[in-house]
């Protein structure tokens, strides 16, 4: 009789990947605790306020039942796009709404354009459709080997920048500067850029002295210690802590079931079809594409250059089949009433952990189907605590850009455009689209035009007419 590792070592292929049920779940475990906060923050981005902040709003729905309908949306959506990812892809990759894309339907779509929201759900069900029918005939295959190599070498290291500027920001060791942009936060003054700092400093110690399962120990470490300086009377409340925290004890109280029924949101993108203005809604259609596919081809790429899965051309081996679990998962989204789900950058702390096989994402996906028993649970890790692992992978994943001919011009413009437009604009899409932009006029420049497809071309205006609609004023709103 088949016992359940015999059941799992033939379904994920664990002993040629060269992993374990151990590693594979300590990765999941990882990965979960690093993308959990979009339970929380979908809904609240997601959710309108009348007359204070645009999203969905629904006659006689309150916003706090409104955000635990989306909490489930979101959890389901999610896990709906995982489990594909875990038993048709096998890979360890994570997926959930977007962030970007999320903020840009609520207060772009619906805000600013004054799109309904059952519309920009149209819109977004459009999109998913769209993407299962490219995957389906390979296009979307086609075109991500069209990017440059090194556009994805760098793309890699282009992340980890991001990455490491998202951690950094949560921590409140990186701050917004009205000169400058940014500077260094108040570490010693504030208590979480002060408690950040240390977490970061006991995680890098574990990963340097190759501590198995450093990350997700300096994950749990740091939000231990907060709940103790918040216990001890340290700190305020929800300071350092989960609100359910309190001075001198717990208070579970705070801690109430998610809001199942969903009947509001569910189906409710067929009406939208019936309130579509066609310019808008194709130019809503046109962004959410370009955003969700270049975001999307960034982060597989990247996490999976880590994994060592690229093959010497720097491709992902039957990459059709990620980029299907992300399509289905946005399809699923869409119909119950949230945004693009997309893959998660997030998914590189899981690989850094070892993960390498669909069972890291099956764990993931159980772990959010977990969280419906108890939405508010998803918040019990800190923001600041969570990003520690941003900040660590972002370091790790510098690497790749060794993989790039920086003697060559031609090869180092593109890589250093990619790698740096990325963080600066807080959109991986802009720092791919820069990279693909930059590499046929630097080849074009050295006399070198043979070496760049008519393909690449293509794809390097198709970029153009992206940034042109994106900073024109047609759309308003940030990715």
């Amino acid at each position: 009789m088949s016992t359940a590792s015999d059941w799992l070592e033939e379904q994920f292929e664990l002993e040629e990947h060269g992993t374990d049920v151990r590693t594979e779940v300590l990765a999941g475990l990882t990965t979960f605790l690093t993308m959990s906060y979009i339970v929380v923050v979908n809904p609240a981005i997601l959710a309108g306020i009348p007359g204070e902040k645009p999203g969905i709003i629904i006659d006689g729905v309150g916003v706090g039942e409104m955000r635990a309908m989306l909490a489930v949306v979101t959890i389901v959506s999610a896990a709906a796009a995982i489990f594909v990812m875990a038993f048709y892809a096998n890979r360890p990759f994570g997926l959930a709404p977007g962030l970007g894309l999320n903020a840009f339907v609520a207060f772009t779509v619906i805000g600013a354009l004054g799109v309904p929201w059952q519309t920009a759900l149209a819109a977004v069900v459009v999109e998913g459709i769209l993407f299962v029918g490219l995957t389906y005939v390979g296009a979307r295959e086609y075109v991500i080997k069209l990017f440059p190599e090194p556009v994805k070498f760098a793309v890699g290291a282009g992340i980890g920048l991001f990455l490491a500027l998202i951690g950094l920001e949560a921590m409140n060791v990186v701050v917004a500067h009205g000169e400058t942009l940014v500077t260094l936060g108040p570490v010693a003054s504030d208590p979480v850029a002060a408690l950040s700092v240390l977490g970061l400093f006991f995680t890098l110690l574990l990963y340097a002295r190759g501590v198995p399962g450093a990350i997700i120990l300096g994950i749990l470490g740091t939000t231990v210690a907060g709940m103790v300086a918040t216990l001890a009377g340290l700190v305020e409340p929800g300071v350092l802590a989960a609100e359910f925290v309190r001075n001198g004890g717990f208070d579970f109280s705070k801690f109430t079931g998610a809001q199942y029924d969903v009947s509001p949101l569910a189906g409710a993108f067929i009406g939208g079809f019936g309130q579509v203005e066609i310019t808008s809604f194709l130019l809503v259609v046109f962004t959410l594409f370009f955003v969700d596919f270049s975001d999307t081809a960034g982060t597989l790429l990247g996490v999976s250059n880590i994994a060592g899965f690229l093959d010497e051309e720097g491709n992902l081996p039957d990459i059709d089949k990620p980029l299907m679990a992300d399509a289905i998962g946005t399809i699923v989204g869409g119909m119950l009433g949230t945004t693009t789900v997309t893959t998660y950058i997030e998914s590189a702390t899981g690989v850094e952990e070892g993960g390498r096989t669909g069972l890291t994402a099956l764990v993931i996906g159980l772990l959010f189907v977990a969280a419906l028993a108890l939405v508010p649970l998803a918040a019990a890790i800190p923001l600041y605590a969570s990003h520690i692992a941003l900040v660590m992978v972002g370091l790790i994943m510098l690497k790749s850009v060794t993989s790039v001919d920086w003697d060559d011009a031609t090869e180092a413009v593109p890589a250093g455009m990619t790698a740096i437009i990325m963080p600066m604009t807080f959109s991986i899409a802009y720092g791919i689209a820069a990279g693909i932009v930059t590499y046929p006029i630097a080849k074009a420049a050295k006399g070198d035009v043979r070496s760049v497809s008519a393909g690449q071309w293509a794809l390097a205006l198709a970029f153009v007419a992206y940034f042109v609609v994106r900073t024109s004023g047609v759309l308003q709103g940030g990715i």
